[in-house]
């Protein structure tokens, strides 16, 4: 097992922290200030090959592996937890349903232009009912000729109301359960009765438009189904399985930051005539919030490795997303009380952090789920 970086892979990480320290972290505050989404940085990340790193070169990607990609994802969450967000949710999920199951032509037509970062997508699964219970949807599109009717709604739907291309989950067979689940690619600007209702006003991820979306009577040509009818729920959970490494890698972006953050103040800041540093009860918090973000990223790399090398990793990336996201949180929390009074306001960053953090406990599998996930495996 080597656990060094490619030649490559460190070309990737100095490039992408490089546009991060220049260009996302001098803006990070006023981003989460106004909660917009910020189309100048997403063009330069479409320049600098950011928005289809994992998807091969033939389709606008870059083609890089998996590892290079989460090494990516998460030196810009520590920008920014909401630029985090944007780009897993373009590329992770609705480039990769485009990719895993996407035809030659739908590839061609609609994936270029996401790996590109001319279009960006959104992954529209989650509704007011149907969170972790997928196949309680009542979204449904109904065959009428050479054209799908698609109406209902969904919620939570991160850069919904920005999006070029969304990929959708509705009912077919409302009498087949999970099996009667397909997938659809949508096109906001063309398809009439695509209705974006709203945003949320959320506690962090900030930046990252989350949206409440409504179809009434929206068609859609039979030639954007994404696979064959039904195929829709085996669909959903392959591409959450490895959206779950990226999730991952957003927590351990996040954590860093609040890490490196903690470090250099506990030596900036001085009390009883020395840098609060040299008190071994801040020493121990550093020590153990390093040690939680190693073993993060160690997990994630791991998940990584085996989506590369064709194996099975449904448990390894639970289990990433599962410890990741929590010690972002966890991590978070201590470098407010190292800051002390001033962790607490919006002068420092750290507040931000702690946000930012706690999102990834819920979206793309919550904790909870994640558990479940992890003890099926192991009881299979």
């Amino acid at each position: 097992m080597d656990f060094s970086l490619s030649t490559e892979q460190k070309q990737i990480r100095d490039m992408v922290a490089e546009f991060v320290d220049e260009e996302v972290k001098p803006v990070a505050s006023d981003i989460d200030k106004e909660d917009e989404f910020p189309a100048d940085l997403v063009e330069e990340m479409g320049k600098l090959g950011l928005m289809g790193m994992p998807f091969p070169e033939e389709y606008g990607g870059a083609g890089l592996d998996y590892h290079s990609y989460a090494i990516g994802l998460e030196e810009i969450s520590r920008g920014s937890g909401g630029l985090g967000t944007i780009v897993a949710a373009h590329t992770s999920l609705a480039g990769n349903m485009l990719y895993e199951f996407g035809n030659e032509e739908q590839k061609q037509e609609y994936l270029t232009p996401l790996n590109e970062g001319t279009d960006i997508g959104a992954f529209a699964l989650s509704e007011a009912g149907a969170g972790s219970d997928v196949p309680a949807m009542v979204t449904t599109a109904e065959k009428d000729g050479d054209e799908y009717v698609v109406d209902g709604g969904k919620l939570w739907i991160s850069n919904g109301s920005v999006a070029d291309t969304v990929t959708l989950f509705a009912k077919t067979d409302e009498d087949a359960g999970n099996k009667g689940i397909s997938s659809f690619i949508v096109r906001p600007e063309e398809d009439d009765g695509f209705i974006v209702e709203g945003t949320e006003d959320k506690l962090g991820d900030k930046g990252c438009p989350t949206a409440e979306l409504r179809f009434d009577g929206m068609r859609i040509p039979e030639d954007r189904l994404l696979g064959e009818e039904g195929d829709g729920f085996v669909h959903a959970l392959k591409t959450l399985n490895g959206g779950r490494i990226t999730i991952a890698a957003r927590s351990v972006g996040i954590a860093r930051a609040a890490l490196e953050d903690s470090v250099q103040y506990a030596q900036d800041r001085e009390q009883f005539d020395q840098p609060i540093a040299r008190f071994q009860a801040i020493q121990h918090k550093l020590a153990d919030m390093d040690t939680k973000v190693q073993c993060a990223k160690l997990l994630m790399h791991q998940a990584a490795d085996k989506k590369i090398r064709g194996e099975k990793f449904i448990k390894e990336a639970a289990q990433a997303k599962l410890y990741a996201s929590e010690i972002s949180r966890e991590v978070a929390n201590e470098g407010i009380q190292i800051h002390g009074g001033y962790g607490y306001t919006k002068d420092f960053p750290m507040e931000r952090y702690y946000r930012d953090a706690k999102l990834n406990e819920i979206y793309e599998g919550t904790s909870e789920i994640l558990r479940n996930t992890i003890a099926a495996q192991l009881l299979d």
